[in-house]
């Protein structure tokens, strides 16, 4: 049985926590936990408090997700 595509979300960065861990309120007013991506991480890209992001949700936990874009 193959896998479920992660649902995509765009958010704001709402609290910056420890180990590249973020708060992220959702336009629906929800909270997400979410960490950033390898890639991210990689090219050391600056994500702070303000910031518009796009989240990969999975279907299975929808309380937690990954930074895969930060908007300008």
């Amino acid at each position: 049985m193959p896998k479920e595509e992660a649902i995509e979300i765009d958010g704001v960065v709402q609290d910056v926590l420890p180990n590249t861990t973020f708060r992220v309120l959702l336009s629906n007013g929800h909270y997400v936990l979410a960490t950033m991506a390898g890639k991210m991480r990689r090219f050391r890209i600056r994500v702070l408090a303000g910031d518009r992001v796009t989240l990969a949700v999975s279907p299975y936990d929808l309380t937690r997700g990954r930074i895969t874009f930060r908007h300008k």
